[in-house]
Formats: structure tokens, sequence, C-alpha cells
């Protein structure tokens, strides 16, 4: 079985929205949620979603699967305190309903609505051979380390290096006993799946995905996202 656990879990603060957290947000009459539910929806290989979601908004939620025809999201569980923790509650509520050694979780961000099917299926057949697939897109800028008083300090060349995008995605047996370590031990500062089962020794596997796969964080995010959107479409409409 493979099951997506979409993270919903922000507030979006830095998108400077008075009402709406950014992934109620609509575009074109449509959440964008939404627009990242469908692509698992969709996906003829993931049997169950497990949507993880701030507490205030779960029926709000509701009300959008059911307005939309998202039929195989099986349960919807409160967020935490944290990102490790609201995730830490989506793969419990996975595990409950695993009954397989093999059963994989895709991890995704619901703010990333640009997933396409060809990566989700590409992520599934890594974890098969691998045992595990991070999403990643190759760095197109100059990155370096933070150093002291403002200094610059060590600079990588980008051509070796790449980043991190979503979904994250394991064999769920594997990234449940890595967070019950992780609990075990008062580890609270994983700043993704990734960094936590480095961190407990596992080799992890690059998946290339798309570039255009963008976090919606902020209003210029929002921005771009329907340029996007809109030039897909565009494509379509032409026959491309």
């Amino acid at each position: 079985m493979n099951i997506a656990i979409i993270f919903a879990g922000g507030t979006g603060q830095r998108m400077n929205t008075k009402t709406l957290p950014k992934q109620f947000l609509e575009l074109h009459g449509k959440p964008v949620i939404i627009y990242t539910l469908e692509q698992f929806e969709n996906h003829p290989e993931i049997n169950q979603i497990i949507l993880v979601c701030l507490a205030s908004w779960i029926d709000y939620a509701r009300k959008l699967l059911h307005k939309f025809q998202i039929t195989k999201v099986v349960a919807i569980v409160p967020g935490g305190a944290s990102g490790q923790e609201s995730i830490f509650y989506g793969l419990d509520a996975a595990y409950q309903r695993s009954n397989d050694e093999k059963d994989i979780v895709l991890i995704h961000d619901g703010v990333r609505p640009m997933i396409d099917q060809e990566t989700i299926t590409n992520c599934l057949v890594c974890v098969r051979k691998n045992g595990n697939a991070i999403t990643t897109t190759p760095a197109i800028e100059t990155i370096f380390v933070n150093g002291k008083n403002g200094q610059v300090g060590k600079i990588f060349n980008r051509s070796n290096c790449a980043m991190a995008r979503a979904p994250q995605c394991f064999y769920l047996q594997d990234i449940y006993k890595a967070h019950l370590k992780a609990m075990s031990e008062n580890r609270n500062d994983f700043i993704d799946s990734a960094m936590l089962m480095q961190n407990y020794g596992a080799k992890l596997y690059m998946v290339n995905g798309p570039v255009e796969n963008i976090k919606i964080t902020t209003p210029t995010d929002f921005y771009l996202f329907r340029a996007l959107l809109d030039a897909k479409e565009n494509l379509q409409i032409v026959g491309f």
C-alpha cells in the first residue's frame, strides 16, 4: 500500500493573508491544497491519503474534500507544535492503517501544488529499489554557509549541490521507527524527514523532480504558481 501524507498545517504568516491560511488560498476557484491533493488522488498507485491540518480548519477541509470529490483521504489529523511533530501525527495515522512492512509513505507539502504524476511514480520506484526517495532539483545559484560577523562562509560548487523538495518517501516502518527514536532522545530539531533519517544512518537517494515544484510561502510564490498554472493550461489549449 502507498500512502501520501499531505502536510497542510501552516498558518501562512509570511503570506500576509488576513483570513485564510496559505493552503486554502484560491486560484481560479480552487484552493491550493486541492491542486496538491488532486495529483495524489489521480495517481493510480496511491491507495490512501492522510491530511495533516490545522485543528481549527479541519471542518473546512472536510467540506473542500467533499466539494472537489477527493475520495482517497482516509483521515484528517490535527497538526502539532512543530513540523516534525505534525509529520509524526500523520505517520502514526498511517501506521495504524498499515498491514504490510513494505507499505510506502510519501510525505508532501500541501503548498507544493505543481508536483506531477511522473515524479510520484519515480519516487515509488526509487523507494522499492533503494529504500527511500528524496525529491530534488539542481541548485542554480551559488550556495554558501553563513559566516561570523556577516562574512561569507564556505562557498560550494553548485554543480555538486541539489535542493531538497518534496515528496520525501520511505518505507513506513523505517520512518516511523526513526521518529520514535527521535522522540525517545527528545530530539525535535530536525528540519525535515530527510535530515532525520540521515541522522539515524539512512543512505538517502535522490529523485530529480520538476523545477516548478515550488513551495508557496510568500505572495511572490503564489503569483509564480498562478503564472505556471496559466502557462500550463495555455499550452494544453494549443495542443502542446
